[in-house]
């Protein structure tokens, strides 16, 4: 028998095993990175668009390895602290996100501006209530707005949610709900899960059942 030293046998180790691990190793955090750099990076791009995606998401996972030794071992998964990391960060670029929205809620498929491109790489979609999603979104509260997003966009439940701002269940549960009445009057009545895809663009935005959130499949 060959034994191949290096390679975990069984399933992958939890989220906060890893981060554990990466304490005394700190290449172990590597994992982390690997496992959900693509989905912040998603989520961050839905935000505030490609071009500050890339430099916000490698903030995220630095900021992540610098304070991993005060990461909450019980919480298996570190999904949820990635993600407020995420959303803290787009806190600083509020104007721009705005401007996101303000630009798509103008766009349609033949008309955007060569200079807002990278407002649109997710394709929001003119064809179908993207410019009205758009529009509602951005007369949204940013507490309101992160909420929703988190849900819709990042796929997060509702107490991950709260996990991830640090504010209560009901919270998340009031917020959501403040979010989808305004979403829908904005589209006149329409459920606003018919103007929207999964899959992590701004078409996804209020995709969401009344008790809030896809669930994924985490490693926690």
């Amino acid at each position: 028998m060959v034994v191949v030293l290096g390679e975990p046998a069984g399933p992958p180790a939890t989220d906060a095993a890893v981060i554990e691990q990466s304490w005394a190793e700190p290449e172990r955090f590597e994992a982390i990175f690997r496992r959900y750099f693509g989905r912040i990076h998603q989520y961050l791009a839905a935000r505030v668009g490609g071009r500050y995606a890339d430099d916000l998401a490698a903030e995220v996972f630095t900021i992540a390895f610098a304070q991993r030794q005060r990461y909450d071992l019980a919480r298996d998964c570190a999904r949820p602290w990635l993600y407020g990391i995420a959303t803290n960060l787009v806190g600083t670029y509020r104007r721009q996100e705005q401007r996101r929205y303000r630009a798509l809620a103008r766009a349609d498929a033949q008309t955007v501006a060569s200079s807002d491109e990278d407002l649109v790489a997710d394709r929001v979609s003119a064809a179908a209530a993207g410019p009205a999603l758009a529009a509602a979104l951005a007369g949204l509260s940013s507490g309101d707005r992160d909420v929703l997003l988190l849900v819709a966009v990042a796929g997060l439940d509702n107490q991950e949610v709260a996990l991830s701002l640090g504010i209560p269940h009901g919270t998340v549960r009031s917020r959501l709900s403040r979010a989808r009445q305004r979403l829908r009057e904005s589209l006149g009545g329409a459920n606003p899960a018919d103007s929207i895809e999964p899959g992590g663009s701004i078409d996804s935005a209020a995709s969401i059942g009344p008790a809030g959130g896809r669930k994924e499949q985490s490693h926690g």
